[in-house]
């Protein structure tokens, strides 16, 4: 856990952090949120004493900060900041390996801690291994900045704005990315973030900052549904009910697909669904139970033509992960214009369906708590 107990700290006049008393509990994120200037960044960096306090105490697991060496205390801490800082002139997994080398790690152990991250991260090692950070992309880089403050497999992460430099698609990617880590590793974790619509997805607490000081800090569903005065629920917005999609993975709410592959016999099967009078669409998956696209089973009265029945579609336009969020699945349906979307894995393959009417139900019971 940590605990912040009564902290300050000033530049000259000005208080950046006023007196804040804050606890993490283990294995938890904790996203800071608010306007410019609130004091986020200088929270995390008096975390880790890349600053020092004028006032209060900082404990981690009951120990104070300032019983150990700054540096010492940083080697145990991850830190993953917005451009990511890895090293020019280092190759990727020379970066990832840092802090271990630093806590004198033996050489076999560094390179099996750098294989298990490259693979956490979902990277090929053979192929990511032997580049430098100017070959890589943003998402790319981004993902490596994460690897390294992993690397020395720390108990507390701290996030400065890690994505805030990456474009919206990437972005919703790396969140994904990210809470299946999470999930797996428990980390505690302390996420700086001026985006709400991420600090909902990924916060087990927010706690929303103000000139210094926290206004609230509770949980997601708390905040959205009982802001606790205006500062609060303008910053959070009138649209409550719309941004806590974003709490709810679409693998919780799918259904099962109705599906038919290419190897089938594709005519008796349309031929019984129109009969059951069941479903509209029918999924066409191809041999490793990939989406090839929608049939409208209503259409389909003569032998099946692949090239004539299988309805217009982009796939990749049209789908989405089970990693994806509600809200990730509306805006999808509203930038496609469907009604249901198809769901798949991270091999492609289908594994469900959502259509609105689904979101609609999940949306009443939020505007209704709202």
């Amino acid at each position: 856990m940590i605990h912040i107990r009564n902290v300050t700290k000033r530049y000259g006049t000005s208080i950046a952090v006023d007196d804040i008393s804050l606890e993490i509990p283990t294995g938890e994120i904790c996203c800071l949120i608010g306007p410019s200037g609130c004091g986020k960044s200088t929270l995390v960096k008096l975390i880790n004493r890349m600053l020092e306090p004028e006032g209060g105490r900082i404990l981690i697991d009951g120990k104070d900060t300032r019983d150990f060496q700054p540096e010492l205390l940083r080697r145990h801490i991850g830190y993953v900041i917005q451009n990511v800082g890895l090293f020019p002139h280092m190759t990727v997994a020379e970066n990832i390996a840092v802090v271990p080398q630093l806590l004198s790690w033996n050489r076999e152990k560094i390179e099996g801690r750098t294989e298990g991250l490259f693979r956490l991260m979902r990277m090929e090692p053979n192929q990511y291994r032997d580049k430098y950070p100017r070959e890589l992309s943003g998402g790319e880089a981004q993902r490596i900045g994460v690897a390294r403050a992993l690397a020395s497999d720390p108990a507390i992460l701290l996030m400065d704005e890690p994505f805030g430099a990456v474009d919206p698609l990437n972005r919703e990617a790396l969140q994904a990315e990210f809470m299946k880590i999470q999930s797996d590793l428990k980390k505690t974790v302390v996420f700086v973030t001026h985006d709400l619509d991420e600090a909902i997805r990924l916060g087990d607490r927010i706690a929303l900052m103000r000139a210094g000081r926290i206004v609230q800090y509770d949980t997601p569903e708390e905040i959205l549904a009982h802001p606790k005065d205006r500062f609060v629920s303008d910053f959070v917005g009138a649209d409550r009910a719309l941004k806590r999609l974003s709490r709810f993975p679409v693998s919780e709410f799918m259904k099962e697909p109705v599906v038919v592959k290419v190897t089938d016999d594709v005519d008796a099967f349309l031929a019984k669904i129109r009969e059951e009078g069941k479903t509209r669409f029918v999924w066409l998956l191809d041999e490793q139970d990939r989406l090839i696209g929608p049939v409208d089973s209503r259409h389909v009265h003569r032998p099946f033509n692949r090239e004539e029945d299988v309805m217009e579609a982009n796939c990749p336009a049209i789908t989405v992960r089970n990693s994806a969020t509600l809200r990730e699945v509306l805006s999808r349906m509203l930038g496609q214009g469907v009604k249901t979307i198809p769901v798949i894995d991270d091999d492609s393959r289908l594994v469900g369906e959502i259509s609105i009417g689904e979101i609609e139900k999940v949306t009443e019971e939020a505007a209704f708590e709202c």
